[in-house]
């Protein structure tokens, strides 16, 4: 855990966390194609890296990464490439939560941990699946909450893993469309990338079809535990 809690100082102290917006992908967008075309193991493996180091000190802006993920190298290799990365980095927050100080934050956790007990006690795999696939819950918490209620790791990666897939695939194919986006407002404002005036809002990014494709996942996920309690009333 102490090596979690250095990671995330450093991360944080180093300005990191500020490096990482639309505003900056789109001013250098040329110069992170150009080092993907010229260095593709290399800019894949620092991508990986960079992204596992997020999830492991629970950078809010993931969602971001992915879609620079999908910009740079296409929805394929970039939902691979972000989904085991993630898996990795949630797998060493959810041990290091496995320690002492899980059962401190356990106990202070009251009720709003005991409703996700009972959910993880019904059926850890599904409700766990059903955790990554809604995106109102953050995805620090849903590292964390497993891990004080001794679901098993393999069920915990096994869940991440799959239910992480749809949000990602989602953002990466929204990353992949960005280069258009970046085309056509320099066509009608050149320069602006450089300049940074572009107006791309990360809402735009989004399509409805998107959404309720995940809501539709997450629904699907949620099925299993219905159907055993329902079981359980008769």
């Amino acid at each position: 855990m102490g090596l979690v809690l250095v990671a995330m100082a450093a991360f944080y102290a180093a300005g990191l966390h500020r490096s990482v917006s639309l505003d900056a992908v789109i001013a250098h967008h040329e110069r992170l194609e150009a080092a993907v075309s010229a260095h593709f193991a290399a800019t894949a493996a620092a991508y990986f890296a960079l992204y596992a180091l997020a999830v492991a000190v629970s950078f809010p802006g993931a969602s971001l990464v992915t879609i620079v993920g999908g910009f740079l190298f296409g929805p394929l290799v970039g939902t691979l490439l972000t989904a085991v990365a993630a898996t990795l980095g949630a797998g060493v927050v959810f041990l290091a939560a496995r320690t002492t100080l899980g059962g401190i934050l356990r106990q202070r956790a009251g009720r709003f941990a005991a409703r996700f007990a009972d959910g993880f006690a019904a059926n850890a795999f599904s409700y766990l699946l059903f955790l990554r696939l809604v995106p109102l819950f953050p995805f620090w918490l849903v590292n964390v909450a497993p891990a004080l209620f001794d679901v098993k790791l393999r069920t915990y990666i096994a869940a991440t893993a799959i239910g992480i897939l749809p949000g990602t695939l989602a953002y990466t194919l929204v990353g992949d469309g960005l280069g258009g986006l970046i085309e056509a407002q320099e066509m009608a404002n050149p320069g602006c990338a450089a300049a940074r005036t572009c107006q791309i809002e990360p809402g735009a990014l989004l399509t409805p079809g998107l959404v309720l494709a995940i809501a539709a996942l997450s629904l699907a996920a949620l099925l299993p535990v219905l159907v055993k309690r329902l079981r359980q009333r008769r």
